[in-house]
């Protein structure tokens, strides 16, 4: 962003300061209760429903009525699901101030996230890497270039977690599914504006964001959201070379090297939403999104200390400089339309259709140490992906609320057309395969699925579910096509201890698969810049390749938990799992004779190794300290930890592990409101410990511990102004990361150290 854009929205925060201000000197005193418009995070249930939601399973019409409202709603929601679940309320994800959904994500019982504090990863559910954790959106699949860091935590309503895949919600969870329930319009009008400025080593980013909820007419209402943002990093990085002689040990080569990125995005998004109730129990909603995402990515890099062995190959260089530069746009538009047949029986259908398009170009330079300039690579890409999905469901009630049987199909379409020109020293890299790249994917899927309360005390889900996804690819060489099918069984139970009680037992019985992406299908190599063509690279830094025939991976599971709900609205739980899977895609490096160069390169790609079985205990409790001590403070807890073990059959021992996932994994988190105080405060530690995973028989890598703590204040100015102050990664320690490859009679160690920082943010939050 440039310095007046800074600038602008900098003056624009202090006016709404002032603003706010006055308010405060005006307003009366904050009321005890919340606003009437603040809607509770999970609905109340009623016994005859207005409207269900097209993404809320079918049970959700019949859960038994409750009075409560916020934290309590979401516990009775999760006692009273017929398959497990974890609800994360909008009140939870708003605490810490975060500006994205993915910086969030890392407080989520039993949820991690591989990027470094700040820089957040793919969310991913018992440490499991890889897409073994299915995202949802409104409970469909996220659409081609939606990346969930595009919403902020304001437009969620909650987050649902569930453990154990379900028929209607997709068997394509091994490690489970995390299911994101945006807003919904409320009658009343309001709107609501936050201003946000975040600084990270003396950079700073500012953030904005509007939402309006308002009515159409009688029956529609509709809600907009438009947020706008931009971030400025710096991004250290240490990083050390170490070949040595597998035999002696003896140091063969040794290059010590620094290099800082200089990230800059800008970031905007544009939502609306409306729906207009056609009668009681039908509804019909219109929903479109626009996000428009920049970048602006400069690094430099150079070799501070060079060893090198009599014989060995020199560097190739003394410095590098890179430059990227991307736009990325996403636009779609859904409808949904919900009616009855009868008192019993009511149908839905849901339909959409997107496109994402994106332009990138990079440069990457490296100069020799008397400053001439031994290589120019540069690379021009262009994507458009086209999507539209169809999906139906028929719902059909039995014995009034005690049962209801599900039906449903559905029909995903993604088309992309991508051109892609790499340039070495001015000469075309990969012309062979020419510079276009079309792919297309179809997924079809039908289920059935039965919720049904036996009696006050048992309840079951059955189901089964069919998929089939067919992925077509065709460059100037060749065409390729992968199909996959899979047929899966699902079953859950609970069992409810007697009255008063209400301590439970959860079994889960299930099949899942996780399909291979269309990246790991793709055959089009993508070349390691460090070691450019026609000569050859190293097992640490290889080329990247996919697999055009690999299999799914398919796994059996087992879920048993006991789950305890406190009388203050706390709950406890402890949950066992074990997943048994088959043919499972690991990423394996080897040296080939390739068409695009000279000289053997290795090449990185995915393949089907066999078997891996992966188990844990997981436990979560939350709750206020006076469910343990009588006269404590109001002060509300929470606490999860997991702790995994996995094991993969065609890979040596001991750390023979899933990729990325840890030994263990938790989060210990407290905050207060005082009293007689319009302040609350908090703090959150997110740890996972330091773990070695053996990739292959030659391939292996460790990561350093991860520990990040967050802590905010909140000052309720007045029943409408709010000032918010969040803190980040307080105590920053560095990630390190190793990776080891055994090739050639040589031991040879990439070890990279990355800085981390602290941030701060402070956050205005009026509604007017």
């Amino acid at each position: 962003m440039t310095q007046f854009k800074q600038r602008a929205v900098c003056v624009a925060l202090a006016a709404l300061s002032i603003q706010s201000v006055a308010l405060a000197q005006t307003a009366q005193p904050p009321a005890v209760t919340p606003p009437a418009d603040e809607s509770p995070a999970v609905p109340k249930a009623t016994e005859a429903p207005a409207i269900a939601k097209p993404d809320t399973p079918a049970r959700a019409d019949r859960v038994a009525p409750v009075e409560v409202t916020g934290r309590n709603s979401a516990n009775d929601a999760r006692r009273n699901a017929s398959a497990a679940k974890i609800i994360i309320t909008r009140e939870d994800l708003e605490q810490y101030g975060d500006s994205n959904l993915g910086e969030a994500m890392r407080r989520l019982p039993g949820v991690t996230t591989g990027g470094r504090p700040g820089r957040p990863g793919a969310p991913q559910m018992r440490g499991m890497g890889g897409g073994f954790t299915q995202i949802l959106l409104d409970g469909q699949r996220i659409p081609p270039g939606f990346s969930i860091e595009q919403i902020t935590p304001e437009q969620v309503d909650r987050i649902e977690i569930l453990r154990a895949p379900t028929a209607e919600t997709g068997a394509r969870a091994i490690a489970g599914t995390i299911n994101i329930i945006l807003r919904e319009p409320i009658r009343q009008t309001n709107n609501e504006l936050k201003a946000e400025v975040r600084e990270e080593r003396s950079k700073f980013s500012p953030n904005a964001s509007w939402t309006r909820n308002g009515t159409l007419s009688e029956t529609g209402t509709f809600n907009v959201t438009a947020s706008v943002g931009a971030t400025h990093q710096l991004t250290d990085t240490h990083v050390r070379n170490l070949n040595e002689d597998q035999q002696t040990g003896q140091r063969l080569l040794e290059q010590l090297g620094f290099s800082q990125t200089d990230d800059h995005r800008e970031n905007y998004f544009l939502s609306g939403r409306a729906q207009w109730r056609l009668g009681a129990g039908e509804q019909f909603g219109v929903q479109s999104f626009f996000a428009h995402n920049t970048g602006d990515n400069r690094s430099n890099g150079t070799l501070t200390s060079v060893f090198q062995a009599p014989g060995t190959t020199p560097p190739s260089y003394a410095t590098r400089n890179g430059h990227f530069e991307g736009r990325f746009d996403v636009a779609r538009i859904n409808l949904n339309l919900s009616r009855r047949i009868d008192e019993a029986t009511r149908y839905e259908l849901r339909g959409g259709i997107g496109k994402f398009w994106s332009n990138t170009e990079s440069i990457n330079e490296q100069f020799t140490a008397d400053g001439a300039r031994s290589l120019l690579q540069t690379t021009r890409g262009d994507v458009r992906d086209n999507s539209w999905n169809l999906n139906g469901k028929l719902i059909r009630n039995f014995g009034g609320s005690k049962h209801a049987l599900t039906a449903g199909w559905e029909i995903e379409s993604t088309r992309r057309d991508e051109q892609s020109l790499t340039r070495l020293n001015g000469v075309q890299q990969l012309a062979d395969l020419g510079t276009s790249f079309d792919v297309g994917t179809r997924r079809m899927a039908a289920y059935v699925q039965d919720e049904w309360d036996i009696s006050p005390e048992w309840a079951a889900n059955a189901g089964l579910r069919y998929e089939t996804i067919r992925t077509q690819s065709s460059t100037a060489l060749d065409t390729y096509a992968n199909t996959s099918r899979v047929l899966t069984p699902l079953a859950h139970f609970v069992w409810r201890f007697a009255s008063p009680s209400r301590d439970q037992l959860r079994l889960s019985l299930t099949q899942s698969y996780r399909a291979p992406s269309v990246q790991q299908l793709t055959s089009r190599p993508i070349l390691n810049t460090l070691y450019p063509l026609p000569a050859a690279n190293t097992a640490v830094s290889p080329d990247r390749a996919g697999n055009p025939n690999l299999k799914p991976e398919r796994a059996n599971g087992v879920d048993l938990a006991f789950e305890r709900y406190l009388k203050s609205g706390g709950v406890m739980s402890v949950n066992f799992f074990v997943r048994d899977i088959k043919d499972l895609i690991r990423t394996v490096s080897a040296l080939e004779d390739v068409s695009w160069a000279n000289a053997d390169r290795y090449v990185a790609r995915p393949k089907n190794i066999g078997k891996a079985i992966t188990k844990g205990i997981e436990f979560d409790a939350k709750f206020q300290l006076r469910e343990l001590i009588d006269d404590a403070i109001p002060l509300n807890l929470r606490f999860n930890l997991s702790v995994y073990d996995s094991n993969v059959a065609a890979v040596v021992g001991p750390y023979n592990r899933i990729d990325s996932q840890p030994r263990a994994s938790g989060n210990l988190g407290a905050d207060y409101k005082f009293r007689g105080a319009p302040l609350s405060v908090g703090g959150n530690l997110a740890w996972t410990p330091a773990y070695t995973t053996q990739q292959t028989d030659t391939q292996l890598q460790k990561i350093t511990t991860k520990r990040v703590f967050d802590a905010f204040a909140l000052w309720a100015i007045n029943s409408s102004t709010k000032l918010r102050l969040s803190l980040s990664n307080i105590a920053p320690i560095d990630a390190i990361t190793t990776n080891v490859s055994f090739a050639d009679g040589q031991r040879q160690s990439v070890i990279s150290d990355a800085r981390t920082d602290r941030s701060v943010a402070l956050r205005l939050e009026l509604r007017l």
